[in-house]
């Protein structure tokens, strides 16, 4: 067999992955078409992975994957020439060679990696009520919240609506739930039940670390697809081991970071390739027990983001871990070996079969439950963007180290990182708690029709202020009659209407709602109205 260099087989436009009777590529320009990597535990997904994101790294596409195991993180490190790999490379007929990649490091905690943070605003009511798992009801209280926040005179003019982190919605949900009378009449029943169901979500979260996620500064989309000086794509990998503990805090982000990509990234069509590659590790999370809503928000940005030239790849066990209306998106197919135990493993094993354009050479089916370690069956897309005839392919090994870098590397690497020190200190701005704490401590109401959101006025109340001084009971001379008379005629004998009710006038008005609301019979309420009636259109 011919042994060519590994320089040999990479072309401009696209990516060597194997050889099956042939070298099988990735066409760059149809990168950004999705693709899927499936198989059991301990097939090859990770190094596929890796030969994946060093393909696009190596053509100058940047890469974001997370990083489960902390396996993917030695692509920042020279690979080894381990005779398994020199051995798997002469197999496929290439000269192995040695390589390294630009890595940026990631963590949501901030302790692998810099700290990756969004606003709460940013996170929406749809893709928070997921992270905290609530129900339908509760989920109707978190968008009353980011709704009033919206049209808060002093929180809609604040960066992120006034919501950045935890603190601010917990605030605004306290805020909610003593104002509930009020609020209520505009955007619906905000129970105080509930409200101390999704506090007490919070907490959960917060307990679990998943505060650290939200705050400032948030991050800059742009700083995930970067180049280094080389012209290689920067694979930016996510530290996941410990967020993985919280599985529902990590598919949320994840989806997140890609509907922040779909909203911001601009249409771009087809590219020569893509400006961005997104790996998502152990995909069924994402669509495991989802709301429908959800699912539909998935679909539409699997199906659209497309054409801002970001490609999205699932990496999961099994192909029956994504919906079909999104794995009718994933134009490019990986597929190791599937185990079929279990009535499901078949299932498993013919829907992936079925997904696959048939070789007539090729017996689908059985090859999935035959395929050796590093083995696969693969088609990507071709010519006019049809799938190839499937093929059983033997991976080509990464350049890169296969295995984690240690702790005292992966420092060195995040201390020469382009982008040092700009997301390492949290800032903590003016927002939604300071905001609703001065307006508690002032005394400020809800803003009414007259001021604000309600209806549509620009200047929120300044606050009730003191309470009126009590005024002097009746001069001499004045009657219960006259002061009652007063309140029914809009004055005293003079028939003028004062400012302002005196202390007897409050106690009179107050008398007659009691009376009013005990009177139960329908004489006794109409004698009620004829001599109080002018109490329905007096003073607030």
């Amino acid at each position: 067999m011919k042994v060519q260099a590994m320089a040999d087989v990479y072309q401009d436009d696209k990516i060597f992955v194997g050889k099956s009777g042939k070298p099988e590529y990735l066409t760059l320009k149809f990168g950004n078409r999705h693709g899927l990597v499936t198989g059991a535990t301990g097939t090859g997904k990770t190094v596929t992975l890796q030969v994946l994101a060093e393909g696009f790294s190596r053509a100058g596409v940047p890469v974001f994957a997370a990083d489960i195991k902390g396996d993917l993180s030695g692509i920042a490190a020279v690979g080894e020439a381990r005779d398994f790999l020199v051995k798997r490379a002469t197999d496929i007929g290439i000269k192995y060679q040695v390589d390294e990649f630009p890595v940026v490091f990631w963590d949501l905690f901030g302790e692998q990696g810099h700290p990756i943070r969004a606003s709460v605003f940013e996170m929406g009511p749809l893709l928070l009520s997921r992270m905290l798992d609530l129900n339908d009801v509760q989920e109707g209280v978190m968008n009353v919240a980011f709704r009033f926040a919206d049209d808060d005179p002093q929180l809609g003019q604040a960066d992120s609506k006034g919501l950045v982190d935890l603190k601010d919605l917990r605030e605004l949900l306290s805020y909610l739930s003593k104002n509930g009378k009020e609020i209520g009449a505009k955007y619906g029943n905000v129970a105080q039940a509930t409200v101390g169901a999704v506090q007490r979500q919070l907490l959960v979260l917060e307990n679990q670390g998943g505060g650290k996620f939200f705050g400032e500064p948030a991050l800059n989309i742009a700083d995930l697809m970067r180049t280094d000086r080389d012209g290689r794509g920067i694979v930016n990998i996510l530290a996941a081991d410990k967020l993985m503990a919280n599985p529902r805090l990590y598919a949320t982000f994840l989806l997140w970071l890609m509907s922040e990509m779909f909203e911001q990234l601009p249409e771009v069509g087809d590219l020569d390739k893509p400006k961005l590659v997104f790996f998502f590790d152990e995909a069924h999370l994402l669509f495991d027990d989802a709301p429908k809503a959800l699912l539909d928000k998935i679909e539409q940005v699997v199906r659209l983001i497309r054409s801002k030239g970001v490609g999205i790849y699932f990496v999961t066990q099994n192909p029956l871990d994504v919906p079909d209306k999104v794995l009718a998106q994933l134009g490019n197919r990986v597929q190791h070996a599937l185990r079929a135990f279990t009535p499901r493993d078949q299932k498993a094993v013919r829907a992936a079969a079925e997904t696959f354009r048939p070789n007539p050479k090729l017996d689908t089916a059985q090859v999935i439950t035959e395929l050796g370690k590093g083995e696969a069956l693969v088609s990507f897309l071709e010519g006019n963007g049809t799938p190839s005839m499937v093929e059983r392919t033997l991976i080509a090994p990464p350049s890169a180290r296969i295995g984690p870098v240690t702790v005292d590397e992966r420092k060195a690497i995040v201390a020469k990182s382009p982008i040092r020190g700009k997301y390492d200190q949290t800032i903590d701005p003016d927002s939604a708690y300071e905001i609703l704490q001065r307006r508690v401590q002032e005394g400020a109401s809800v803003p009414d029709k007259q001021a604000g959101p309600w209806g549509g006025g620009s200047v929120p109340r300044t606050g009730r202020g003191p309470a009126p001084a009590p005024e002097a009971p009746p001069a001499s001379g004045s009657s219960w009659t006259d002061v009652l008379g007063g309140i029914l005629g809009g004055g005293g004998s003079s028939g003028t209407r004062r400012g302002r009710m005196t202390t007897s006038e409050v106690v009179v008005k107050q008398v007659a709602r009691s009376v009013a609301s005990q009177v139960g019979s329908q004489i006794g309420r109409a004698i009620v109205r004829g001599v109080l009636g002018g109490l329905g259109g007096g003073r607030r």
